[in-house]
């Protein structure tokens, strides 16, 4: 089943709790969607459904973006892993002067277009692994819950070092995941997160957003 088909036929658009501006495609429960991706794309390689939810991090960072548009108003933008691409799309909401969501999975992509589409907003994607390049190509860096792998956090937080080099200003939505390195960042602000206890440890995520210093 092609991607688009897929996900119009196991989701729904729905505001995103912490960002009521801002509809998703988003799934209504986390097990049936699970299961039939597993079961129909297992031959296809495709990763767990991350893009059928808004994560805490990216609902703080979404959130935070909306409230100082200014960060990011005539910047070019880059999401990192960017899932459901909620804040590629605050950012284009924030009058960003280019959007690019960076995601390698192709169903993400596929959500990412349609959410902006939903939106009204413009998103560039790409499907570049772009923790192996050496260059970023973005005068604002946005991660959102990306550091609960500890090899993804590693190169993740070496990317973010690099953007910081060449520049970039690094905003990072985060509840202090297993692998989130505390130490690098300066909490800007604090969000409460409605979340479900189907992927959290609790209804409410208290979940950061952070500037790599």
């Amino acid at each position: 089943m092609p991607a688009r088909d897929f996900i119009l036929a196991n989701t729904k658009l729905l505001p995103v709790p912490l960002v009521p501006e801002i509809a998703l495609y988003l799934a209504e429960e986390s097990l049936p969607i699970w299961q039939k991706t597993e079961e129909e794309l297992q031959a296809s390689n495709i990763p767990p459904p991350y893009w059928a939810f808004a994560w805490a991090g990216g609902q703080a960072l979404a959130r935070y973006i909306l409230d100082h548009a200014a960060l990011v108003a005539g910047c070019r933008v880059l999401d990192l892993g960017s899932g459901s691409g909620l804040a590629a799309i605050a950012a284009a909401k924030g009058r960003a002067a280019a959007v690019t969501a960076a995601e390698i999975d192709a169903f993400a992509i596929a959500a990412i277009a349609l959410n902006a589409e939903a939106n009204g907003v413009n998103v560039t994607t790409t499907a570049f692994d772009l923790l192996a390049e050496a260059e970023v190509a973005a005068e604002v860096l946005l991660v959102g819950d990306l550091f609960y792998e500890r090899a993804l956090a590693e190169r993740t937080l070496a990317y973010c070092e690099l953007a910081r080099a060449q520049h970039a200003q690094v905003l990072v939505g985060d509840p202090q995941r297993s692998y989130f390195p505390r130490h690098r960042f300066e909490r800007l602000a604090e969000y409460a997160v409605p979340v479900t206890r189907e992927l959290e440890d609790a209804e409410i995520k208290r979940t950061a957003v952070w500037r790599l210093t």
